[in-house]
């Protein structure tokens, strides 16, 4: 198959091209039935030549092409319009038939709140200008209607999430009028996601009410029916703990397929380079060191212990606080007694053998450098962040 795209440039067509020649190139396994042969990029620095060429070959187009924000509002019907009336003379040109897939907006929506604007007509005109292809030719037209799109994006444009995310990242100060302000927001790998549906035939049809989209199987237009509905304010909270993380080391919640996720994903392709790293607070003593790496509001804290040669650490046991202990270098033991039973167990532990111990409620335990030359690393998982005021933590030898 020899897919074209075109705004290869931009957010979704840079993100769609990526992953397509992930698929080429076998780097993406997870799309068996997805054979592709060629890929034409096609943008504004593309020639009319290339683009007949393209028109000649695809088997399958995107078009991701299109206005956002022109100088004079009379260009968006032009670049929207304009442009997909071009793209399918071409396709006609050649008899091409093959499947065309077009970028829309829910601003196209004329029951919706942004009907009256210059561009959702333009996107409008240019919605029936395909389904009036598809009427002429025969051929497979998918017209997809996106909600707020975020993805990386040049900032200050047209996405405000990623303005917030360029800004909380860089120490730059940004307004937000109405915390209260409901987007529906469509996250670039969840698009793609979608546009690998269509090109397996399984994409899914919707029909519109306003903004939001009711799934129907006869409905006109297609959709990616992983949308997610988030407040301004929601975000920037969530931004604003992004950045302190690094110094409270608190990472916030972020279940699989959230919002939370995506958006901290997003938040760090923003990130200057020189905050790529950051410090980290080493405990350190004559025996050597301890620091914690990752707090979690659930799932407690990770640390990194390092005991010198001959060191032993540790001597003390806890009423409800466990933990996981696991050597990643050097040669150690940990001992373990229970406190009641006077039961006592033992194990030798290798960076060569990587194991977790479990480190039990109610058992005194040490850990214990056996070499005389090098360090003992471990990692060190706790079930809570410390708290100075109630640290569950009480002397005793093993």
């Amino acid at each position: 198959m020899n897919i074209l795209v075109t705004g290869a440039k931009g957010m979704v067509g840079t993100a769609l091209c990526n992953n397509l020649k992930n698929i080429r190139d076998e780097k993406n396994r997870t799309r068996q039935e997805i054979k592709i042969d060629e890929i034409y990029e096609y943008d504004v620095d593309s020639t009319k030549e290339q683009l007949d060429e393209y028109c000649q070959k695809a088997d399958f187009v995107f078009n991701l092409a299109g206005v956002n924000r022109p100088e004079n509002p009379e260009d968006f019907m032009k670049g929207n319009f304009g442009f997909a009336s071009d793209l399918l003379a071409g396709l006609k040109k050649y008899n091409n038939k093959g499947t065309i897939m077009l970028s829309s907006s829910v601003q196209a929506t004329l029951a919706g709140r942004f009907g009256n604007s210059e561009y959702g007509r333009s996107k409008k005109a240019g919605e029936e200008l395909f389904f009036q292809y598809a009427e002429e030719t025969g051929a497979k037209v998918a017209v997809y209607r996106f909600v707020n799109l975020m993805g990386h994006s040049r900032p200050k444009y047209n996405s405000a999430i990623s303005t917030f995310c360029w800004a909380m990242a860089n120490d730059e100060p940004f307004t937000v009028n109405d915390r209260s302000t409901e987007l529906e927001v469509l996250y670039i790998d969840d698009l793609v996601e979608g546009m690998f549906d269509l090109l397996e035939g399984k994409e899914l049809h919707c029909e519109f009410a306003g903004v939001e989209t009711v799934l129907k199987e006869d409905g006109r237009y297609c959709c990616v029916p992983v949308v997610h509905k988030v407040t301004l304010g929601e975000v920037v909270d969530l931004l604003e703990s992004f950045k302190a993380q690094p110094t409270t080391l608190m990472m916030p919640k972020m279940p699989a397929g959230s919002f939370a996720k995506k958006l901290y994903s997003l938040y760090l392709t923003y990130l200057p380079t020189d905050k790529f790293k950051y410090a980290l607070k080493m405990n350190v003593d004559d025996r050597g060191s301890f620091t914690e790496l990752v707090h979690t509001e659930e799932c407690g804290q990770m640390s990194i212990n390092i005991s010198k040669p001959g060191i032993t650490k540790g001597q003390h046991w806890h009423n409800s606080k466990w933990e996981l202990f696991i050597v990643v270098a050097g040669h150690g033991l940990i001992q373990e007694r229970n406190i009641n039973t006077g039961e006592k167990v033992e194990f030798e532990v290798s960076g060569d053998k990587i194991e977790a111990i479990h480190i039990i409620p109610g058992w005194t335990h040490n850990i214990i450098n056996l070499s005389d030359t090098e360090n003992l690393v471990t990692v060190m998982t706790c079930n809570e962040v410390f708290n100075p005021n109630w640290p569950d933590t009480f002397g005793e030898p093993v």
